[in-house]
């Protein structure tokens, strides 16, 4: 399983930002570290999650002491080594018919979630599943 190394920033008005150098734009915050700790993770699974829906190869991980020399490291208050997640089967496209109100009011939910909408469809999905099961 590969790991993936974050940095974790603190200014003194400000959350926890996360970033990840290897994965651009793969960023967060949390309130506090431990929550930081938390969105980091469900950050890192939802850029490899985009990377193969967009067909995408995930890079390889840097080591410590390349992160290090990465210009964004100076300032860090702190490291996470994150697992990613295992990378599924081959992402299928479907199509759904859905009201037009009720296609809205799921776009915002997503958004609200920090998701996009087949994510957040997805994740809904067999969250319900599971609940029924």
């Amino acid at each position: 399983m590969a790991t993936y190394i974050a940095l974790i920033h603190k200014d003194s008005d400000s959350d926890f930002g996360v970033s990840f150098p290897d994965l651009p734009g793969c960023i967060t915050a949390g309130r506090s570290l431990d929550e930081a700790k938390d969105f980091a993770a469900e950050a890192l699974a939802a850029w490899v999650e985009d990377a193969v829906e967009a067909g995408e190869s995930l890079p390889d991980p840097s080591s410590l002491e390349r992160i290090l020399e990465h210009e964004d490291s100076s300032d860090a208050l702190a490291v996470l080594v994150v697992p990613a997640p295992e990378v599924r089967s081959r992402t299928v496209r479907i199509n759904l018919t859905v009201p037009e109100h009720e296609l809205i009011a799921i776009d915002q939910a997503a958004q609200e979630a920090g998701m996009n909408r087949s994510a957040f469809m997805v994740r809904a999905s067999l969250k319900n599943a599971h609940e029924k099961a």
